[in-house]
């Protein structure tokens, strides 16, 4: 009869130690190989800032926001002394006035010229003896002036007795008419520019957002595109994370990102990734490098990745402009489970 030997205890603890880690050991490597999320503290909060700048130079009479502040889009922020255009306005509109008299008063001429010319039609229709007189007188003056005894410009003198030059004012009217509208036309847009020009003695913020870099004082005279100050849209911020090129093989847009900032510790911010950048920052560079020459060293380049801040969040709006933060991207599902886990927490 055949004796089975079971092991002993002591080998299923080993065997069982072994197997435990192996699997431990597989599974750091896979964690290793393939992480499921990426984190870079290259990052920096963000925000597309307007600088505000004045339309026409003038000097400043007023400004209506302190430094810091926070404005609504259209909210008044700076007002130019508005005298010299209320000046230039009122001049312009009494050119416009004038050169719309101007064409009136030739439109008033030319409706009265068929009146005219019926009565110089009559007139002479009335007058058959000074007609024949005419003609008489000016055969008279071309005879003397072929004779030698009259002269040319006397036999052209009677002749032109007979032209009717009515038509010809007409036509002459006409011709004065159109340049006058020209003008009034001219004087218009000479006069909504200074209607403009009025209007941009009052500056208003562009969009929502806080005054920052404030430099206009009252009493300072500025020139047209001097920057006054800038409203940044704290609201709209977005967080800029450059990471290394060997992480972004598994990065998508949409993905969940979870952000921390230095400022305010233990605080977590959500975010998404918009988008990623068509170049590495170092393509942007004003001085480019050219590794076509000499000595070639490898170095990981950097790519930056656009991270929208969802909305909603308090702590988001706490953010200023320039913060370092430290963007985590969740590239897996079992990074994104952990992230949105431990943002509910």
């Amino acid at each position: 009869m055949l004796s089975v030997t079971r092991p002993s205890p002591k080998t299923i603890r080993l065997a069982a130690y072994v197997v435990i880690l192996a699997v431990a050991i597989w599974v750091c490597i896979r964690l290793l190989s393939h992480p499921s999320s990426e984190t870079t503290n290259d990052a920096y909060v963000v925000a597309d800032f307007t600088l505000v700048a004045p339309r026409i130079p003038g000097q400043i009479s007023e400004v209506l926001v302190e430094d810091n502040q926070q404005v609504k889009a259209g909210q008044l922020l700076v007002r130019i002394d508005d005298r010299d255009f209320k000046a230039a306005l009122t001049s312009a509109e009494a050119d416009v006035a004038a050169e719309r008299a101007s064409v009136a008063n030739y439109e008033a001429e030319i409706a009265r010229q068929p009146s005219l010319v019926d009565q110089a039609r009559a007139t002479l229709k009335s007058d058959e003896a000074s007609i024949a007189f005419a003609r008489e007188n000016a055969l008279r003056y071309q005879n003397l002036s072929e004779s030698g005894a009259g002269t040319t410009q006397e036999q052209q003198h009677a002749s032109s007795t007979l032209a009717d030059s009515t038509q010809q004012d007409v036509d002459v009217l006409h011709t004065q008419r159109d340049k006058a509208a020209g003008a009034l036309a001219r004087a218009e847009a000479v006069l909504e520019q200074a209607k403009l020009n009025l209007s941009y003695t009052q500056i208003p913020a562009p969009v929502d957002g806080k005054v920052g870099r404030r430099s206009v004082r009252v009493g300072a005279f500025v020139t047209t595109g001097t920057p006054l100050l800038a409203i940044v849209p704290l609201a709209q911020a977005y967080v800029v994370a450059n990471f290394q090129e060997n992480q972004l093989t598994n990065m998508r847009p949409g993905q969940t990102v979870r952000i921390t900032v230095d400022t305010f510790p233990g605080v977590v911010i959500r975010g998404h990734v918009d988008s990623l950048a068509p170049a590495t920052g170092l393509s942007f560079s004003p001085i480019e490098p050219d590794n076509a020459t000499g000595n070639f060293t490898k170095i990981v380049q950097r790519v930056p990745v656009k991270i929208t801040i969802d909305r909603g969040q308090e702590a988001a709006s706490r953010l200023s402009v320039g913060l370092s933060v430290e963007a985590e991207v969740a590239v897996g599902k079992r990074a994104d489970t952990r992230i949105a886990g431990a943002d509910a927490k």
